[in-house]
């Protein structure tokens, strides 16, 4: 194992891989991360799928197959990205189980199409979930408005759930009440709490890059927001999962929904590269990094003990500060949750567009 990532195990950030292809997981590539690397899980999204898909030769035999039985370009695109994360679940299985569930999970994303429609992302959420057919999966469900009732619904059915695009610490706040209120029905319904397992993707990066943009170059609050609205994020992580709610909850069998810092890869080449990880290091939290990121903490990055506790206060100020500016948080967040849902549309049609190109090649 790298010491490096070792110590941020250590600490209690859980290390999960943002990213998957059928080549890292046939070549050995995944087990290897696993293995030294301390890789505990594994995030997809369409732009992940869409790259993998476009360079790589491994899909062609079951794009064939497929296209022999008829399958039209949705099917093709179900079908090829529920195998890989069912094979991801297959080798992360024994972390699974060796963290009672905790970790050793794989996430796959509902059609952002319908990140709109609370019904059809329910649907989808158990498609999806059946279709992989293991218990390690976690069905990413985006916090959009409508989103909320539909991750109450999957928690509900004991679907596990990641929460994807959190940008705000008001909708952060849905999210969990989501949760729990889900977690209420899942009991009701008759489900074993202790297998229902949740993380909320609160995205990082991309808040800086939105208010970095709109401050002069040297402002002393340049780089400052994201993790201000990350920290902000574990105070109200706290709150929630210390009350006498979700307490009554957890005597039942309920998990906790760990906050996930999505968003790692640093935009800003003026930061140092680890800056989102070796910020943001407190127990009880995943962070997803693409892989660039990854391999950088392993050379250089530093575990300077908790970063994220303790700092509320001064995180209310760096909020504060960008008001005084003129910069309102509520409208950067509500900016970047539309390019999100709008990023992960686009990437959606490359996706398809790139599978209707394989199945024409076939």
């Amino acid at each position: 194992m790298n010491d490096r990532l070792q110590s941020l195990s250590d600490a209690g950030v859980s290390i999960w891989l943002d990213d998957l292809s059928r080549e890292r997981i046939e070549t050995g590539n995944l087990q290897e991360l696993v293995d030294g690397s301390n890789v505990v899980g594994v995030t997809t999204n369409p732009s992940i799928f869409a790259s993998a898909l476009a360079k790589g030769e491994k899909y062609e035999p079951q794009v064939k197959e497929l296209k022999a039985a008829g399958a039209d370009v949705d099917t093709t695109v179900f079908e090829l990205t529920t195998k890989d994360v069912h094979d991801a679940a297959v080798i992360l299985r024994p972390v699974h189980d060796a963290t009672d569930g905790v970790d050793g999970r794989v996430s796959i994303e509902v059609e952002p199409g319908l990140a709109k429609d609370t019904d059809a992302t329910v649907a989808m959420a158990q498609k999806l979930w059946d279709k992989v057919g293991q218990p390690n999966t976690l069905i990413k469900i985006p916090a959009t408005v409508e989103g909320l009732p539909a991750i109450a619904a999957t928690i509900a059915a004991g679907i596990s759930v990641n929460v994807t695009l959190i940008f705000s610490l008001e909708r952060y706040r849905g999210v969990m009440d989501a949760y729990l209120y889900g977690l209420e029905q899942a009991e009701a319904n008759g489900h074993d709490l202790s297998t229902i397992h949740s993380v909320a993707s609160f995205f990082v990066s991309r808040v800086d890059s939105e208010v970095d943009g709109r401050l002069p170059e040297g402002h002393a609050l340049r780089g400052k927001a994201a993790l201000a609205n990350a920290r902000l994020a574990f105070e109200a992580y706290e709150e929630v999962f210390g009350s006498d709610r979700f307490k009554a909850l957890q005597a039942k069998g309920a998990r906790a929904q760990r906050p996930l810092w999505a968003s790692t890869g640093v935009k800003d080449p003026a930061y140092p590269d680890t800056l989102y990880v070796s910020e943001l290091v407190t127990a009880d939290t995943v962070n997803t990094m693409p892989e660039k990121t990854l391999q950088a903490f392993a050379d250089h990055g530093e575990v300077a003990g908790d970063t994220v506790r303790g700092t509320y206060d001064d995180a209310r100020e760096v909020i504060a500060g960008l008001e005084a500016e003129g910069i309102s948080y509520d409208e950067v967040v509500e900016i970047l949750e539309r390019e999100g849902l709008e990023k992960f549309d686009a990437s959606w049609s490359e996706l398809l567009e790139t599978v209707s190109a394989e199945l024409d090649k076939a």
